[in-house]
């Protein structure tokens, strides 16, 4: 019995070894806290989950909790015409963002958990006009089915571009079935034409029995999406579970591409992450036929909100992505090349929650951070 009992100690022991994640290359550093400050825009907000600008110093804020808030001239304003959302423990008001007209169409688009079967949820993408302060002609342009009773991982990120309007959905909490299967909705990035048509040339439209909307598969929670450097490529973060979140790039369709195996990228099948409990989800951190990621991070950070930061104002910090850490309160600057992440640097450490980071049309970076307010960067 007493070798029973120690046996049973040295296994309890070594079980936090094993699972043990090392911090990947590179490691993170602090920033020259000389350099720049954070001037408060804003509070009042208790889960500022997205940002969008409708002028140099003015934007339009979701409260995840169902409200939708314009700040101009100095003060922020409640929006009329919000569509009816289900607040859950990580559903709500979702992101906003401005078409790339805006100034000229005063057109913005939403995500928001909605049920349309009155039990559950699931992620929903609106567009609107925004005029005085209000929404009109609110247009659902897609919804997720089914609706699920999950309260996690809705996904809910948005790009706008010229063309199209991109947009992401979580696997909603069942990784074993919805990520890996292009006949249903969860775990994907969505790619529509701006008045909420399928693209002729979206990459699934061939594919017998899948969802033409899809653009990329194989995604555990996506909430970070930007334009891409070249070749019109887009990049997204998504959390992973324990470790294993992730930068992913996805490439613009071409003929030859098969996107069966061309737009898949692994999750659950390969992972760099392990269940929350410390056990292995998979041995695969790479597979065939599944694409790589750019970077991903161990430990897990909690990635939300994703910027390009190229502007003159931050000559330091040029030509940097800015991700926000809701795991251990700061925002990440990160800089790169073609073959990956070459340094990691802790901006603003302790600032709380960073929800999402966006640059202004005028250069500036805005950190929305949850419970504490809007953030502008500005130099010492």
């Amino acid at each position: 019995m007493k070798n029973l009992n120690l046996i049973g100690i040295l296994l309890f022991i070594n079980i936090p070894i094993a699972c043990s994640q090392k911090e990947n290359y590179p490691p993170i550093t602090d920033f020259d806290e000389s350099l720049y400050k954070l001037e408060k825009i804003t509070d009042g907000i208790d889960i500022p989950w997205g940002l969008s600008f409708t002028g140099e110093d003015s934007f339009l804020v979701t409260d995840k909790k169902g409200i939708l808030y314009h700040y101009s001239n100095g003060s922020k304003e409640i929006v009329e015409g919000v569509p009816d959302i289900v607040f859950t423990r990580q559903g709500g008001l979702l992101d906003v963002a401005t078409d790339k007209d805006f100034e000229n169409n005063k057109r913005v688009y939403l995500t928001a958990s909605i049920s349309d079967s009155g039990t559950g949820s699931n992620t929903a993408l609106y567009t609107a006009t925004f005029v005085n302060n209000r929404l009109q002609d609110l247009k659902l342009l897609y919804k997720a089915g089914p609706d699920t009773e999950e309260h996690r991982h809705f996904g809910g990120s948005i790009l706008t571009t010229n063309e199209h309007v991109f947009f992401t959905i979580g696997d909603r909490g069942n990784r074993d079935v919805n990520p890996q299967n292009v006949t249903i909705d969860g775990g994907k990035i969505y790619r529509l034409n701006l008045d909420g048509s399928v693209p002729d040339d979206n990459p699934f439209i061939n594919v017998d029995n899948s969802i033409d909307a899809i653009y990329s598969y194989g995604h555990r929670n996506p909430q970070g999406i930007i334009n891409g450097f070249k070749d019109n490529d887009i990049w997204i973060h998504e959390h992973g579970p324990r470790g294993g979140d992730e930068i992913n790039i996805i490439k613009i369709p071409n003929q030859n591409e098969d996107p069966l195996k061309d737009r898949n990228y692994g999750w659950p099948k390969a992972t760099y992450g392990i269940n929350y409990s410390g056990s292995e989800i998979t041995k695969n951190r790479t597979l065939e036929n599944v694409i790589d990621p750019f970077y991903y991070w161990t430990p897990s950070i909690a990635p939300s909100g994703m910027a390009y930061l190229n502007s003159d104002i931050y000559p330091e910090w040029k030509n940097s992505i800015l991700v926000g850490s809701l795991k251990f309160l700061y925002l990440e600057r990160l800089e790169f090349n073609d073959n990956g992440v070459t340094k990691r640097e802790k901006l603003f450490p302790g600032i709380g929650r960073v929800r999402d980071v966006n640059i202004s049309p005028n250069g500036y970076v805005y950190i929305n951070v949850e419970a504490i307010g809007i953030f502008k960067v500005v130099p010492k």
